[in-house]
Parts: C-alpha cells; sequence; structure tokens
C-alpha cells in the first residue's frame, strides 16, 4: 500500500501547527519555533496541501482554527506530546532513574490522592511525580493534549467520552463547613433553612459540586441564594470562612475534614439529599501508560472503597 501523504508532514510543519493555535497568529507562530514568516507561510501552505484541507482562517481575532484545523491541533499536539515523553524517558534512563508521573486531580480528591501518591513513593522512593489541581475540563483538555498522563475527575464533562478509559473508584460525599464561630456551629441538627441568610461559598456555575448544591436547595423548597461568593479555590474558600463568622460552603467530605481537623473549619451536621457522582481514573484510548502510571491506578482503585458506579 503507497504511503500516505500525511506521512510527508515535517515535524516542523506540525510545531507549526501547534504553535499558530498557542498564538493565533503565524508571526509569533514562526517567532515561537525560530523562522521567518514567508518560510512558516509556505509551510502552512505545504501542511494544508498534504492534509488536504483549509486548516486556519482569519479572524478579528487572529488565526482561528477550521474543523480540520482542529483536528490537525489536536493530532498535532498528541504526536508532539509523546515525543516530549520519550525524550524524557531516554533522559531517565541516561540518568538512572524512572519517567516522571503528570497527575491531574480535581480539588475534592486532593486528600485521597495525595495518600496514595505518599504510599505509592514509600514502594518506589526513586519515582518522580507532578501534580496539577484544576477542574475536571482543564484537566481533561490537558490529558488530550498530552501534558498528563491520567486524570482524577469526572468525564462528565467532557463532549467526547469516548476517548477515554473511565473507571470509577471512589465515592464522594459532600458535607457543608462553616466557621467555628457561626451560629449553626455546635448544633445537633442543621437545615438548609437555618442557613438561607448565611453567606455562601459556592463553585462556579455548571461545575459538578454546584449543580449538587442548587439541587439541595430545590429539594429544600427554598430559593438559591442570590448573595454568593464564588470561586474554585480551596484555600480561597477556608480563607473567606475563617474571615466571616457567617460564611459557609459545600465541599467535598475529605477535604473539609482535612481543614476541620487543623481547626481551621466546623462541619455542620446536615442531612445532603444529592447523590455526588463517584471519582473517576482517566487515561486516553490512544495513549500508551508508562509500567509507573499503571501502578499507581492499580494502587489507587485498590486503595478505595468499591463506588456506585464501575468501568466504562
Amino acid at each position: 500500500m503507497p504511503p500516505s501523504p500525511l506521512a510527508r508532514l515535517s515535524l516542523r510543519q506540525l510545531l507549526l501547527i501547534s504553535a499558530i493555535d498557542d498564538n493565533g497568529s503565524l508571526k509569533r507562530a514562526a517567532e515561537t519555533i525560530g523562522t521567518s514568516q514567508p518560510r512558516a507561510t509556505k509551510a502552512l501552505q505545504e501542511a494544508e496541501q498534504l492534509i488536504g484541507n483549509k486548516l486556519f482562517y482569519r479572524s478579528n481575532r487572529g488565526l482561528r482554527p477550521t474543523v480540520a484545523g482542529d483536528c490537525a491541533i489536536r493530532n498535532a499536539k498528541t504526536i508532539l506530546a509523546q515525543l516530549e515523553k520519550l525524550e524524557r524517558e531516554m533522559a531517565g534512563l541516561s540518568a538512572g532513574s524512572g519517567t516522571k508521573l503528570r497527575i491531574g486531580t480535581i480539588m475534592g480528591a486532593v486528600p485521597f490522592v495525595t495518600e496514595i501518591v505518599q504510599r505509592h513513593l514509600r514502594l518506589f522512593p526513586e519515582a518522580s511525580i507532578e501534580i496539577l489541581e484544576d477542574t475536571s475540563a482543564e484537566l481533561l483538555r490537558q490529558l488530550d493534549r498530552g501534558a498528563l498522563d491520567l486524570v482524577i475527575g469526572r468525564h462528565s464533562v467532557s463532549t467526547a467520552p469516548h476517548l477515554y478509559n473511565i473507571t470509577a473508584f471512589h465515592d464522594e460525599v459532600l458535607k457543608a463547613i462553616a466557621n467555628p464561630d457561626h451560629p449553626s456551629a455546635g448544633k445537633k441538627r442543621v437545615t438548609l433553612a437555618d442557613l438561607a441568610h448565611s453567606r455562601w461559598i459556592v463553585y462556579t456555575a455548571s461545575m459538578p459540586m454546584r449543580r449538587s448544591l442548587e439541587q439541595e436547595f430545590r429539594h429544600a423548597g427554598l430559593p438559591f441564594p442570590s448573595t454568593i461568593i464564588e470561586t474554585r479555590s480551596a484555600l480561597t474558600t477556608m480563607a473567606l470562612i475563617q474571615g466571616n463568622s457567617n460564611t459557609v460552603a459545600l465541599l467535598s467530605g475529605d477535604v473539609a475534614e482535612f481543614f476541620a481537623n487543623f481547626g481551621m473549619a466546623c462541619i455542620l451536621p446536615i442531612h445532603l439529599l444529592s447523590k455526588s457522582e463517584p471519582y473517576e481514573v482517566i487515561t486516553r484510548r490512544s495513549q500508551d501508560q508508562s509500567e509507573q502510571s499503571m501502578r499507581f491506578v492499580a494502587e489507587l482503585v485498590a486503595g478505595a472503597p468499591s463506588p456506585r458506579g464501575g468501568s466504562i
């Protein structure tokens, strides 16, 4: 079978396609990869001829990808990430050390994930690990780019879940926390009505924990608070909780207990009806996992109680 025209795409052209996406400008992309703008223009035209589609169009925000361009960008970044991974692994072999394991995790899973990381490092003291905390949506974008080996989050935010291997491994329990001097602190039972006039610190709209809290207020027949503070940061949440005795927030149980154990907040005895989605370990179907990554996933799943969900 004759080779595909795509086999003639050069590494420089893949770098250029990725750089245009990052910069939105052919001139800045050319500077990024160390070439002139005329050469970059020619390289892009040749790449479009080989691919058989226009990859970018001009807009008032610079060069924007076409549908074919989005596909080319995604695959170019995956190829480049795999080459970077090869370079790291070769450097690790030369230095006599292992490869770096790059983990993405949502905030609620941090206490559990760090516990497994410590266990992993006791078994493999030479291992090198990088941890990125962000939202599931952003972590999946990084996974798609090849910047992460695995994600602990939720695939429900993705529009293309078929791209991933997904294993649910740990149920998330939600708990309400408050300043230790909050009027409801110390009560044996608290309802949402008791907290209706408190200042709520909430996740931004459309995030799973925000949806859960909105559902709780609907179940209770109460309007969702209008005087809220929105943040995705646990540290910001705790700083706000400690700065005002009338503030409350909804956090994952693991994170809530972590802060409560240090006396930074109290957990309110409120019964919540909403069931949060379980944590999932997510990898790319198209991305081969290193031995260290597979071992970590096995430790992660083995160290968690059985969730309501399963593998997908």
